[in-house]
């Protein structure tokens, strides 16, 4: 582990330690069937795109919840706008830097903002963030929901424990506790709303490399860290997709880094636009790809999506709308996860 990520690891455990209290109690609730909430602020201050699309649910439930509310993001970098720019319910953002200490003022500005505004409801959407337990605390805001881990629900519900959805069904039991009708409605998938131009623009995209009207599998070959397949592995599960589909294309989309574990040995798209991304993504028929943000942006525009999984935890984060699934590829081979997409297919 690099010196950084060292630094990065015990600054997140110091803030777990100081802010784990803050928010538990809830003490002084009180149904009320008067109670009108009409500004929200939603606070995940983090930058990355994985964690940003994994807001998504979260967004459409409180929205559809309050279809008159106004809602303003907490988050972190300039990648918000770009994921829920056809979102109709977001009012504003409040975006601090990526790279704090490179920005101090924009930083400090940013937190400033949450002291002066007035809100009837703000979410923390990840219970285990010290910085999304901080921003709840410092807002101006009738009613606050922290989102604690909740046993009860934990119990009840098998996909609890999934990112994009534990916050949704904590919130759901916030809600009722304030006097609000109970919601057993399903939990909504990840969602980027594409308008009909940037899906003709992937459309088009795509047909400029496959050049044919077959049926199109993407494969996405980077990752960080741990997540990473090998070139070895790569090479030899496209010889196999490859024998097993001869009637599909099979392309890459490239990283923003613009390298390939397949070493560019088939056609490939590079984008660092995250919409005409998705807009290419939501013309293929299936992507597959490691755990990653990318994962997420295909779930998010639903096409099919497997993601492989050896390191990270499936419960928590695989992709989940009606057409996906993960695969664990240290209890299965190349074989049986040629098989797995078969049936998907």
């Amino acid at each position: 582990m690099s010196t950084k990520k060292r630094i990065n690891v015990f600054r997140r455990k110091i803030m777990q330690g100081l802010t784990k209290n803050i928010g538990k109690s809830k003490a002084g609730l009180k149904a009320n069937e008067n109670i009108k909430i009409k500004k929200i602020l939603i606070s995940r201050p983090n930058h990355r795109l994985g964690n940003l699309l994994l807001l998504t649910p979260l967004v459409q439930e409180v929205a559809k919840t309050f279809p008159d509310s106004k809602i303003d993001l907490f988050v972190k970098g300039g990648a918000t706008p770009i994921i829920y720019k056809n979102y109709g319910n977001i009012n504003s953002y409040i975006q601090l830097p990526k790279k704090p200490f490179s920005s101090l003022g924009k930083y400090i500005k940013g937190w400033f903002q949450l002291k002066f505004r007035k809100y009837d409801l703000v979410i923390n959407s990840n219970p285990g963030s010290s910085s999304g337990r901080l921003s709840v605390l410092a807002t101006n805001s009738t009613y606050k929901f922290f989102g604690d881990h909740d046993e009860e629900l934990s119990a009840k519900y098998p996909d609890y424990n999934h990112d994009a959805k534990k916050t949704i069904y904590n919130l759901r039991k916030f809600l009722t506790e304030l006097g609000f009708p109970e919601n057993n409605s399903e939990i909504p998938s990840l969602k980027i709303v594409l308008d009909q131009e940037e899906l003709e623009t992937g459309k088009a995209n795509l047909q400029k490399i496959v050049q044919n009207d077959k049926k199109t599998i993407c494969l996405f070959t980077n990752a960080t860290g741990a997540k990473i397949y090998s070139e070895e592995w790569w090479d030899s599960f496209y010889d196999k997709l490859k024998t097993a589909f001869p009637d599909y294309n099979i392309i890459e989309l490239l990283p923003v880094e613009n390298i390939s574990k397949l070493n560019f040995k088939i056609p490939n798209f590079y984008s660092t636009d995250i919409r005409e991304m998705g807009g290419f993504l939501a013309n293929c028929a299936l992507f597959i790809a490691a755990d990653n943000g990318v994962m997420h942006l295909a779930s998010s525009v639903n096409v099919p999506t497997i993601g492989l999984f050896k390191v990270t935890d499936e419960t928590m984060y695989k992709p989940y709308n009606d057409k996906s699934f993960s695969i664990n590829t240290d209890n299965v081979d190349q074989d049986k996860v040629i098989d797995l997409i078969k049936t998907s297919l």
